[in-house]
């Protein structure tokens, strides 16, 4: 495929008549190339014709059909970036949660539109045929959307990079609610055709575990290392290809399956036994066969230690083939090349593998090695808990890499003895080195990733000064100027654009294009948001959108809410430190009073949850249920039910979020200070036109500053007011003296929500009381209330909430995902934008960009 007009031609054109018979010309050409191209696929790809297909059918031919520009264009820019000898970014990361690709394709193509009009003369609404697509299991929550958010910016920005993960046969589950009680099924989001995925049958490694080392004398008489394997599995690649937006730049997600060396061991199959014959097949396959194995377990831990491994070796193994391809001099020339970005410790073992391959492979002295790796890595720090930093027992590792734990004993002697050198004490040593002594010894994969990184981010402002302060105080008083933030950010194109078109369409018409490829251009919208014609056209798209998420709910909950309702959300995964437990308190002290007060005056709100707990996690599981039992309560009151209403949408996902976060009033961003990393949900309710209420934590705090203080709502203790009262803070002396916390923890305790199972809540009423309420859930109640009495006042002027509203958009572009990957670009990675030659593969219509 080849352009049909030079892009020069664009910049000569003398008047708007020359551009615009170029972009109808251009239109047409698609269009007609489209339909061929799609009526090849349905019959050929798809086998079918147009009197048997499926709304499935359709979505698959459109997709391989647009799969066919995609591979032309990742072709081209692998060249390039071959010719260009470029430095590359392989991004690490164990999950990345995509979502449907199909409408963000077609937007990144900017050929929206002209496949609509395509699909229009076969009689397909497009938007139906999008819904028809599955939303791919290969994430759980915000980690792995994060990572999603970033590969589209990556390649937006042209940026050489390649997203580096395993490709599931199933997501972490499917939530289903059965009497209020969250139940786990199989994702089973490859049980159609997945015209995304591409296998690549040349890119096969062999990953090992188990053996053991031996030591040999090599031909220069030195004594070395090496690992003999036991076992061995097969990485075969596969990619999903990943348009940047209005640009020729096509990078990819390569995600590696697990296979056996053999398919089934011929002596037990001669001899009857069949199963035996396929069993190692079978252990080998469950390796990339379900996201998040249960690590409850001893079989659990071992999986993911091995899921773990398998993705870094793989992906190892890749980079430096394609850096050798590229004919270096010297493996000095590594750092200038290749470089890894570490999304959490999951994939930390990456700085050992590629260790081990220099040291033993390719006969490295170790400390030469050791220099190299480190400046082939930076690591980003997703939490401030130390409970939840990664720790690998030494006795797995023995059993499954003794390689690898051999190298990580060789780095702790040289680190400790460097730190015992710089005069550091020995309670400072135990606590930076990289195995945690004890009964049971740990390897910490916190700390090798620090010391293996050039640069360790985090995620907020507050979040990278908390770790500075307490998890890592001692790493970053030793090496100054390493612990660095990068406050996260989401992708405008999905978030926005495919999620909110009707919204997208009347910032177009306000405020022009540019805004599209430079997210700050947004705050002109500043100067239209008390104008009383765009804040009725909002409102309206408002209320569209209220009313489309209005079906869902009926059809999925049987609920029925009104659209005119203040729709109040809390959509996340279920967590005490996110505390939905604090939201359902104050839903049941707002319920009380009106049972109490039935002539009060009160704004009508939704309160709209959703998120899965994880199949372990017990008592997030219990706050699932109790939210059922406050909604059915609530639901059929008749004394309430007109002015309040609650509903839990099962399931939660990418595809359900881009319909909840335009169609939101208010966003509930409550977790306790000092808990919450960053947070992206919040940046896309802000960038939708939400409201929100919240806790000075994560990246609420930057969105307040970027937003203005009048159009944020803050509540509850800071940071530093709960490390003074912790020490002496006694929730029971709350619930004991405060009238109408008693009366709610009351009715939680005394079953009222649920009076057929007595003492199912009992264990949340604990938490919350004698339990020491962690979460100081108790010690912001009653501002949580101040602050939502303010938000109803607020809402009933629904001038000034508009006009709040849209000032939350207009100030917005600081969280683009484009500004934090052009951050790590310039001062983490070191790379810049290389991007294909002009007179590529075909574009749909003309690129902004030129």
């Amino acid at each position: 495929m080849t352009y049909r007009f030079s892009p020069s031609d664009l910049k000569i054109a003398p008047d708007h008549s020359k551009l615009h018979e170029l972009i109808s010309r251009q239109s047409n050409e698609d269009r007609d190339s489209l339909i061929r191209h799609f009526a090849h696929h349905l019959e050929y790809s798809v086998g079918k014709y147009t009197h048997n297909t499926t709304d499935t059918d359709i979505y698959l031919a459109l997709a391989f059909t647009l799969r066919d520009y995609l591979i032309d264009r990742w072709n081209e820019t692998q060249e390039h970036y071959r010719k260009e000898k470029a430095k590359k970014i392989y991004y690490l990361s164990m999950e990345f949660l995509i979502g449907q690709m199909l409408k963000s394709n077609l937007v990144n193509l900017n050929a929206y539109d002209l496949a609509s009009e395509a699909l229009a003369e076969f009689g397909y609404d497009l938007d139906h045929i999008c819904a028809q697509e599955p939303d791919a299991g290969l994430g759980n929550g915000g980690l792995g959307r994060l990572a999603a958010c970033f590969l589209d910016s990556m390649s937006s920005l042209d940026l050489p990079s390649s997203g580096c993960g395993l490709l599931y046969n199933f997501g972490i589950f499917r939530q289903r609610i059965v009497n209020g009680n969250q139940v786990e099924a199989p994702d089973n989001w490859l049980d159609i055709a997945n015209p995304w995925v591409i296998s690549r049958s040349d890119l096969i490694y062999p990953v090992g575990f188990g053996g053991y080392v031996e030591e040999y004398t090599d031909h220069k008489g030195n004594i070395r290392k090496r690992w003999l394997p036991g076992d061995q599995v097969l990485a075969r690649a596969h990619d999903i290809l990943m348009p940047g937006y209005r640009t020729r730049t096509v990078n990819n997600l390569r995600l590696w399956k697990a296979e056996a060396t053999e398919d089934f061991d011929f002596k037990y199959f001669n001899h009857g036994d069949y199963i035996r014959a396929v069993e190692d097949k079978v252990f080998s396959e469950n390796i990339t066969h379900v996201l998040y194995p249960n690590e409850n377990v001893t079989q659990g831990r071992e999986l993911r230690l091995k899921q773990e491994y398998f993705l870094v070796s793989a992906t190892i193994r890749d980079a430096l083939r394609e850096f050798f391809e590229q004919g270096p001099k010297s493996h000095d020339e590594m750092p200038d090349r290749i470089f890894f970005q570490l999304n959490d410790t999951h994939p930390a073992l990456a700085v050992v593998e590629l260790l081990r391959i220099l040291v033993d492979e390719h006969n490295l002295e170790f400390h030469h090695a050791w220099g190299l790796v480190q400046r082939c890595f930076a690591y980003t720090n997703h939490t401030v808990m130390p409970e939840a930093l990664e720790r690998w027992s030494v006795d797995l590792l023995a059993s499954l890499l003794p390689r690898h734990l051999d190298l990580i004993y060789q780095l702790n002697y040289y680190f400790i003895e460097e730190l015992r050198q710089k005069g550091e004490p020995e309670d400072v040593i135990a606590k930076l080195s990289l195995i945690e002594e004890g009964a049971d010894k740990r390897a910490r994969m916190a700390n090798l990733a620090i010391i293996g990184s050039t640069k360790v981010n985090g995620v907020s402002a507050i979040h990278t000064d908390i770790i500075k302060r307490t998890i890592f105080a001692d790493f970053n008083r030793l090496y100054p100027g390493k612990l660095i933030n990068k406050t996260n950010g989401i992708t405008f194109r999905r978030w926005l654009i495919a999620a909110n078109p009707e919204l997208t369409a009347l910032i177009n018409d306000s405020i022009g294009l540019r805004w599209l490829l430079d997210q700050s251009r947004l705050r002109d919208l500043e100067k239209v948001a008390e104008d009383a014609a765009f804040q009725e056209d909002f409102q309206k798209i408002r209320q569209y959108n209220k009313s489309k998420l209005v079906k869902i709910i009926h059809h999925t909950t049987g609920v029925v809410v009104d659209p005119e309702s203040m729709f109040d959300v809390q959509i996340k995964r279920i967590h005490e430190y996110k505390r939905q437990l604090l939201n359902v308190l104050r839903i049941i002290g707002d319920y009380q009073f009106l049972k109490d007060n039935r002539e009060a005056e009160y704004t009508p709100r939704t309160f709209i949850f959703a998120g899965k707990a994880a199949p372990g996690y017990h008592r997030a599981k219990l706050i699932i249920k109790l939210i059922h039992s406050v909604g059915e309560k609530i639901n059929n009151d008749r004394d309430v039910r007109d002015r309040m209403k609650v509903v839990f949408l099962p399931n939660y996902s990418v595809s359900l979020a881009e319909r909840i976060f335009p169609a939101s009033d208010l966003s509930e961003q409550i977790s306790t200070a000092g808990t919450e990393a960053s947070g992206t949900g919040n940046m896309k309710f802000m960038l939708n036109g939400s409201l929100t209420v919240g806790t000075l934590d994560g990246a609420n705090i930057e969105m307040r500053e970027e937003a203005g203080d009048e159009n944020f709502y803050i509540f509850g203790n800071t940071v530093e007011k709960l490390d003074v009262i912790r020490p002496n803070y006694d929730p029971v002396a709350i619930y004991e003296k405060d009238p109408l916390i008693h009366a709610v923890l009351s009715s939680i305790h005394q079953n009222y929500f649920n009076p057929l199972s007595p003492g199912l809540f009992q264990e949340l009423f604990h938490v919350l009381t004698y339990g020491g309420d962690h979460y100081f859930h108790l010690a912001d109640f009653q501002d949580y209330r101040r602050i939502q009495g303010l938000i109803s006042r607020d809402f009933r002027d629904r001038k000034a909430w508009l006009r709040k509203a849209i000032f939350n958009i207009a100030r917005s572009g600081k969280f683009s995902s484009d500004r934090t990957i052009d951050e790590y670009a310039k001062e983490i990675w070191g790379i810049k934008p290389v991007k294909p030659a002009p007179g590529g593969s075909i574009l749909f219509g003309p690129p902004l960009r030129e």
